[in-house]
C-alpha cells in the first residue's frame, strides 16, 4: 500500500476542530498530525481521513453514520478503539469538534502513558532557563579532601 500525505484541506479542517484544552498536546503520529492527552492519542489524520478514539458507546453511534468505519491503517489490522470520521462530518467543523471532544474525554479517562508522566515530572523538576542550580553532591557521596 502506498502511503500518502494528508491533503492540506483535511489538515486545516482537523486544526479548526481542535479542542482548546491545555491538556492537549499535538505531535505527529506516523508522520500525520495527531492530538494526545496524558500520552494517549485520541484523534489524528491518516492519509485522507480523520480518525478518533472513542468509548464503546460512542464508537457504536459513529459507526451507524454513512461513511464511518473501523480504522485499519493496514488491511486486516484494525485499531480497536478508532473510527474513521465520515467526510460529511469532517466538512462541518462544529460536528467534527464534537466528535474530537468525545474522543478527548475518553482518552483523558485512560491511564496516563508512563512516558507522558515522566515528561511531566521532568518538566516540573527542571529549573527555568537562566535559573541558578545548586551544586550539591548526591546523598551518600563523599567529598574530596584537599
Amino acid at each position: 500500500m502506498q502511503w500518502k500525505k494528508s491533503p492540506p484541506e483535511l489538515i486545516a479542517s482537523f486544526d479548526r476542530a481542535a479542542p482548546e484544552d491545555p491538556r492537549v498536546t499535538r505531535k505527529p503520529m506516523f508522520g500525520y498530525p495527531a492530538m494526545f492527552v496524558n500520552g494517549n492519542m485520541f484523534a489524528g489524520t491518516f492519509q485522507d481521513k480523520v480518525v478518533v478514539r472513542l468509548a464503546e458507546a460512542d464508537r457504536a453511534e459513529l459507526l451507524t453514520r454513512r461513511g464511518a468505519q473501523q480504522f485499519e491503517p493496514m488491511a486486516g489490522r484494525p485499531m480497536k478503539e478508532y473510527v474513521v470520521v465520515p467526510p460529511a462530518i469532517v466538512a462541518r467543523t462544529a460536528e467534527l469538534r464534537a466528535w474530537i471532544e468525545r474522543a478527548l474525554s475518553h482518552a483523558a479517562a485512560l491511564p496516563a502513558k508512563k512516558s507522558a508522566t515522566k515528561k511531566t515530572a521532568a518538566a516540573k523538576s527542571t529549573p527555568p532557563k537562566g535559573a541558578e542550580r545548586k551544586s550539591t553532591p548526591p546523598k551518600g557521596a563523599q567529598r574530596k579532601r584537599s
